[in-house]
């Protein structure tokens, strides 16, 4: 399992929340996707962090990167950016 975190810098908080409830089930029924988590900054209202977790770095790009998901979920809450997201993936270290 992999986690993708994106940094979110947005331009509408109320806005950026509503097309995100509207575009989450998008991902979240996307093969491979095993968890879909957003969260809002409190010093920084306009800034939030999207985790995902994913089977793999594959299933992340191969099942929903280069599909029309993607299109309709980056369609969804494109509008409210501020910048573009910053994008990366992560794995546990084994304890």
């Amino acid at each position: 399992m992999i986690l993708e975190v994106a940094d979110l810098r947005v331009t509408d908080r109320d806005g950026f929340i509503a097309a995100y409830r509207s575009a989450v089930e998008v991902l979240r029924t996307c093969p491979g996707c095993q968890s879909v988590r957003m969260t809002a900054g409190i010093e920084d209202p306009l800034r939030f962090t999207l985790i995902v977790e994913w089977d793999s770095v594959e299933a992340h790009e191969q099942n929903f990167r280069a599909t029309e998901r993607f299109i309709t979920w980056r369609g969804a809450i494109s509008p409210f950016f501020a910048q573009p997201p910053f994008v990366e993936h992560f794995s546990d270290i084994a304890v």
